[in-house]
C-alpha cells in the first residue's frame, strides 16, 4: 500500500505554502479535496496540471474512503487536500486516516497553515495551555452551557463560529463574564484580516464586518 499524504494549504493568502507540499502535489497519482474548484485554483496557481481529483468530503466519505483504500493498495500515491488548512482540523479527515492506518496503510503529515494557531500567535492569550472545541453549538441552550464549562477552566479556549452567529455569542459570553478578555480573529491572511482583542462588550461596540472565517478565543480564569 503507498503513503497517504495528509497535505496542509493556504488558508486566504496563497503565497502560504511550503516546498514540500507544492513537491508532494506534484508527485502523488491522485488529489482528495473537499471542493473540487478550490482545488484546481490552487493546483494551476502552482501550474501543477493532468492530476487526477476525487472529491472527499463529509457528505461522501464512507464511498470515497473505499475508493482511496483501493488505490492505495494498487500502489497509487494520495494526497488529501482541504478548502483550507490542516486537514482533519474540524474536518472528516479523521475518517479516512483510521481508515489508511486500519488496513495498515502509512499516514504522513506535510504541515502548514492553521487558522487556529495563526489565530492563537496574535490573539495575546496564553499559549502554554489552550483546548480547540470546534464550532460551538448552533442551539441558544447547548452554546451557553458549553461557554459556560468552557470559561471555568484555565487554559485558553478557541472555537470557529460563524459570523451570523458571532454577536449573539459575544452577547452570551458578556453576560457570563462581562470582563473575560477575549479575542475574535477575523479572515487570517486574507486582504481584510483583523484580530480584535478586549471584553466581549468592546468588540461588539467596534465596527467590523461581521463576515468569514472567525476564531474566537476566551482567556481562561
Amino acid at each position: 500500500m503507498n503513503n497517504f499524504f495528509l497535505v496542509s494549504t493556504p488558508i486566504g493568502n496563497l503565497e502560504d505554502i511550503t516546498l514540500r507540499a507544492i513537491r508532494i502535489l506534484k508527485e502523488v497519482d491522485i488529489i482528495a479535496a473537499e471542493d473540487t474548484r478550490v482545488a484546481r485554483k490552487l493546483l494551476n496557481h502552482y501550474n501543477i496540471s493532468g492530476k487526477k481529483i476525487i472529491v472527499y468530503n463529509d457528505h461522501n466519505k464512507k464511498t470515497s474512503s473505499m475508493k482511496i483504500i483501493k488505490f492505495l493498495e494498487e500502489n497509487r500515491s494520495i494526497a488529501l487536500i482541504t478548502d483550507a488548512g490542516t486537514p482533519c482540523i474540524s474536518d472528516p479527515g479523521y475518517y479516512i486516516v483510521n481508515c489508511v492506518l486500519n488496513e495498515g496503510g502509512n499516514v504522513i503529515s506535510i504541515p502548514g497553515p492553521s487558522s487556529l494557531t495563526a489565530s492563537l500567535s496574535v490573539s495575546g492569550m496564553p499559549t502554554d495551555a489552550f483546548t480547540f472545541y470546534g464550532f460551538l453549538p448552533r442551539k441558544k441552550g447547548a452554546r451557553k452551557k458549553k461557554l459556560t464549562l468552557c470559561m471555568e477552566k484555565k487554559e485558553t479556549a478557541v472555537f470557529f463560529e460563524s459570523p451570523f452567529r458571532i454577536d449573539a455569542t459575544l452577547e452570551m459570553i458578556a453576560s457570563i463574564d462581562s470582563e473575560r478578555k477575549i479575542a475574535v480573529c477575523r479572515e487570517m491572511t486574507k486582504i481584510y484580516e483583523e484580530c480584535l482583542r478586549g471584553n466581549a462588550a468592546e468588540i461588539l461596540s467596534n465596527k467590523w464586518k461581521r463576515k468569514g472565517e472567525i476564531v474566537l478565543l476566551i482567556r481562561g480564569v
